[in-house]
């Protein structure tokens, strides 16, 4: 068992690292500890120790590596956050195995991931120190979920009815932290003749393929990563790729395409969410249904405030069903979204609202 860590303050983040390799716990607690606000409490080689050391130390947040030996990082994952659910936050490799994994481990309770650096491991760690102490202090200030892994029916027996009128508004989603299982509790429910949907969910390159591939196996709408120029159909969900470009709604002549805008980070996220929100407002106005839900920061309270202003439906995730409020809660205080909506009831508000007269 690695040695444990006494002492320090109590205001400070107490962060407990699970990690089955030696030099990434030693890098773990390195860039943790350079941090003002937050501690390494401990560490542990694998599940079963880190079991005791959860139940000794009451860290505020855990990271925890995707594969781990001794028990399945899920298997570890769910009872935690079904016996003791607390923030958690993966540590991930840029593999598809690596990226499956984090996403269900999203489903289960994890609140975010920060993706390993590639390569030489201790090449690009002050970037990446960076974005785990970021997403720590998320982590510490999110409401654990405990675990959903037990579904009580099948959810095609709880698919929505639509009576889908001859022309829909498209509908504009933009999500961050929690919003992988978000965007799932919005999309699983709609039926496969729903409105076209564009998405912008924060995202590393590598990931959204198979954030993409599992969306599509569970719902009734065709789930795809967008791709420049397509037309903007019915019945289909077009996500931004991560890391690579921003998702715009564009159109030529009468027709709705998606374009991908390859500039500079906005906010500094790509994709960016207001980019896809602003494009909304541009080309679309009343024709648009607008919705923000859970993360950290601003991104998209300004676009979505465009949206509104040009005629747009929208609306925001409310705070008791977030994992984060932070853009939902910037959104309704500057008046961008007009109404703020529970999570178990947003597909059937995107559903209303999509075939409502102008």
């Amino acid at each position: 068992m690695d040695e444990v860590k006494k002492g320090g303050t109590e205001q400070k983040i107490r962060v407990l690292c699970v990690d089955d390799s030696a030099l990434m716990r030693r890098i773990l607690t390195e860039l943790v500890g350079r941090q003002p606000d937050m501690e390494m409490v401990g560490s542990a080689p694998d599940p079963l120790v880190a079991r005791e050391l959860v139940k000794r130390l009451e860290p505020d947040v855990l990271t925890l590596d995707v594969e781990m030996p001794r028990m399945d990082g899920l298997d570890f994952l769910d009872r935690l956050m079904r016996l003791h659910p607390m923030p958690v936050v993966m540590v991930s490799s840029l593999t598809e195995r690596g990226s499956q994994v984090t996403l269900r481990a999203l489903e289960l309770g994890a609140v975010d991931f920060v993706a390993k650096p590639g390569g030489d491991v201790r090449d690009g760690l002050a970037g990446f120190g960076e974005m785990l102490a970021g997403k720590i202090r998320v982590a510490a200030r999110a409401r654990a979920r405990q675990s959903r892994t037990r579904r009580t029916q099948d959810m095609a027996g709880k698919r929505l009815v639509w009576h889908a009128p001859t022309t829909t508004k498209i509908v504009l989603i933009g999500a961050s932290t929690g919003g992988t299982e978000a965007i799932r509790q919005v999309l699983e429910p709609l039926p496969e003749d729903s409105p076209a949907i564009l998405i912008t969910q924060h995202m590393p390159a590598g990931f959204t393929a198979s954030f993409v591939k599992r969306l599509d196996t569970l719902c009734a709408v065709s789930v795809s990563e967008a791709t420049d120029g397509e037309p903007v159909l019915r019945g289909h969900v077009y996500l931004a790729p991560g890391g690579i470009a921003h998702l715009q709604l564009a159109r030529v002549g009468a027709q709705y395409v998606t374009h991908l805008d390859y500039s500079e980070p906005v906010n500094r996220h790509r994709p960016s969410v207001d980019a896809l929100f602003y494009s909304g407002a541009k080309v679309a106005g009343g024709d648009v249904v607008g919705i923000i839900l859970t993360g950290m920061g601003r991104d998209g309270a300004r676009g979505m405030l465009a949206m509104r202003a040009a005629g747009a439906i929208t609306l925001a995730q409310d705070q008791a069903s977030c994992v984060v409020f932070g853009m939902p809660r910037e959104a309704l205080l500057i008046g961008a979204a007009a109404e703020a909506v529970p999570l178990g009831q947003m597909a059937g508000r995107l559903l209303a609202e999509a075939g409502a007269r102008a």
